[in-house]
């Protein structure tokens, strides 16, 4: 990623956090890399330059920030930039808590391991090995600094099976030990409450109490609580069941606005083996890393888009949890209403979820998974017999490896999903919006997207859709979000 310096340097003397996680400055006289809002003195244009993500700035052999804090940094929009194969190799190597061999992973995308390693070089000048490396060292860090985890336990949360090359990778990287920052000032102290508390950074604004509503309307009994304080959002909270790993368990979210960043709180047995994934699918839900700033100029070109824009605060791709979860209920979804989709949802979790009780003694469920639903026949469901063999063909495609949720590529993933009978253009589409967190995805055909671009009392035509979006790439989906919310608008006038 090409960086402006005449823009970075004014945004860090300006500490601007619009641009916190955007770019990281390195002191050439220190040999240390910092946020552009770190507090310390700026130093001389003449002695820094400019890195787009920690990892090459790491790679270049800068070390992070004590003061700052890099590991704390928001996601850096870079990763976003490069071609769809880098984005699927990232995507697999944060999905598993310890790393693959370089040549596994290049058999999972298809092309050989010297080609993989030539893109991590053409995009960030980095090998893959140490973009792991790097980003594993900035999440041990601030597990070293913000909980009280053994440093054992530390190490395997971070993906290394071996304490000795934990503490030989953390040293290459931050100039001293894992024991070395637990003792400094700044760790946390104990707490009365239960579970790991995590903290992930944003770049403000965050519209949190509308992000939560449009959770709220959608929540699974059992799955998902949201509770909305309109006095005090910051008491607002966001609670679901997961399972990681074959470790159950909850997790609790709320927003510290002051901080720019979320609260998580982490309740499993076992937690140290699903924090790196439950921080990053955290991240996804909220869709943390968005260049909301970006998205909101462009879309603002369509007169309709800016009128929505200018009562919302930091537009976000509200995500899913699981994509395997949020496509079985997009099917169920497809042709009623959301009230009735989740509804139905809620029965196929009590039919088929796995129950368990929470840590205040609540009952809790677990979304099934593909294999618990291999032998579901759905028609008790109060679906009918159509969309019952449709919800089967997918489970059974599912398990037959036949659609592939790591798929980067908006029009690959679409083509997977209508091959199976009874899914059409706007399940594919919707599930990839919200699934998959694609932003680019636009269900056309959505009756609430053509009501909200006609005139004159008519609907538009999906074909006028797609010309009226055209303009919005590759930010669709953000778009359909503000249709959504302008016929909001439209009913209170």
């Amino acid at each position: 990623m090409q960086l402006d310096p005449a823009i970075c340097n004014r945004a860090r003397l300006t500490r601007d956090r619009r641009f916190d996680g955007r770019f990281y400055t390195a002191v050439k006289t220190t040999g240390i890399f910092c946020r552009p809002i770190c507090p310390a003195r700026a130093p001389l244009e003449r002695n820094v330059e400019y890195f787009a993500t920690a990892a090459e700035a790491a790679a270049a052999g800068y070390r992070p920030c004590l003061r700052c804090r890099p590991d704390a940094a928001p996601g850096s929009p870079a990763w976003g930039l490069v071609s769809t194969t880098v984005q699927r190799a990232l995507l697999l190597m944060r999905r598993e808590r310890e790393l693959q061999s370089l040549e596994r992973l290049a058999e999972r995308l298809g092309i050989s391991s010297r080609y993989l390693r030539k893109l991590f070089a053409e995009h960030f000048g980095i090998s893959p090995l140490q973009v792991w490396q790097t980003e594993r060292a900035l999440f041990a860090f601030s597990l070293l600094r913000d909980t009280r985890l053994p440093v054992a336990e530390i190490a395997f949360a971070a993906g290394f099976n071996s304490l000795r090359r934990f503490n030989g990778v953390f040293k290459d990287i931050y100039r001293r030990t894992p024991s070395e920052v637990r003792r400094e000032k700044g760790a946390e102290r104990r707490e009365n409450n239960p579970g790991i508390r995590l903290y992930l950074s944003y770049r403000p604004p965050l519209d949190w109490q509308g992000m939560l509503a449009f959770f709220a309307a959608r929540a699974l009994p059992g799955v998902e609580q949201v509770t909305m304080d309109y006095q005090d959002p910051q008491r607002s909270t966001y609670q679901r069941s997961f399972s990681v790993e074959g470790q159950r368990g909850l997790l609790l979210v709320r927003n510290d606005a002051a901080n720019s960043r979320l609260e998580v709180r982490v309740i499993a047995d076992g937690s140290g083996a699903v924090l790196f994934r439950v921080r990053e699918q955290v991240r996804q839900l909220f869709d943390l890393d968005a260049d909301t700033e970006a998205i909101a100029v462009h879309l603002a070109r369509d007169p309709l888009l800016a009128q929505v824009l200018a009562g919302i605060q930091g537009i976000r791709l509200p995500g899913a949890w699981d994509p395997f979860e949020y496509a079985l209920r997009a099917i169920l979804g497809q042709q009623i209403s959301v009230a009735a989709a989740t509804t139905i949802a809620g029965r196929l979790v009590a039919r088929y979820g796995e129950s368990f009780t929470g840590p205040d003694g609540e009952a809790l469920y677990l979304f099934p998974t593909a294999e618990q639903l291999a032998e579901a026949d759905f028609s008790d469901l109060g679906v009918t017999r159509t969309r019952a063999q449709t919800l089967r063909n997918f489970v059974r495609a599912t398990l037959d490896g036949q659609l592939d949720f790591s798929e980067p590529d908006l029009d690959a993933w679409c083509r997977q999903m209508t091959r199976l009978p009874g899914i059409g253009d706007w399940t594919a589409h919707y599930t990839a919006m919200r699934g998959l967190s694609m932003p680019d995805a636009f269900p056309a055909s959505d009756l609430g997207i053509l009501i909200a671009l006609g005139e004159g009392g008519r609907k538009a035509t999906p074909r006028q859709a797609l010309a009226r979006a055209e303009a919005w790439r590759p930010w669709r989906a953000y778009g359909a979000l503000l249709l959504w919310q302008s016929l909001k608008l439209r009913d209170k006038s």
